[in-house]
């Protein structure tokens, strides 16, 4: 599972290193994808496959459907970190979640967000808040 949030610096080859504690996590080669609020997504290979699986069942009719494998799978690169554990982060993905070169990683289970550290603080209020109505909703998911 991937918990937690960390600060990270881009190096000026657009390289972003993973911590050792993920990598062993990620394994030797995972996915890196568009999120869905400018941030970028990264899939252990198992989880990435899953994914994959579930979307090939979506009829070539179903234009929605369609439209949410090119918007995730037409963004998605494999990566394997070099020996220090960097891995490059395409330009189309940065400037998708405009990351310059502060970045903030935060673990959700199953995947690693990567957000551009501007990005992250200007949501730290909706992040950090947590009202009545989520908690009702939670509740009824039996969260």
């Amino acid at each position: 599972m991937f918990l937690g949030e960390n600060q990270h610096s881009l190096d000026a080859k657009g390289r972003l290193i993973v911590p050792a504690k993920l990598r062993e996590k990620l394994g030797q080669t995972f996915v890196i994808a568009k999120g869905f609020d400018n941030y970028i997504c990264i899939y252990p290979l198992s989880t990435w496959n899953e994914i994959g699986e579930k979307l090939k069942g979506i009829p070539s009719s179903d234009k929605d459907g369609i439209r949410f494998q090119r918007f995730l799978i037409g963004s998605a690169h494999e990566c394997i970190p070099d020996t220090q554990g960097r891995f490059i982060i395409p330009q189309t993905l940065r400037d998708y979640a405009k990351i310059t070169k502060e970045v903030v990683s935060v673990g959700m289970t199953d995947r690693i967000e990567i957000w551009a550290k501007e990005e992250w603080e200007l949501r730290s209020n909706d992040i950090n808040s947590i009202d009545d109505e989520l908690l009702e909703k939670m509740s009824a998911r039996g969260i």
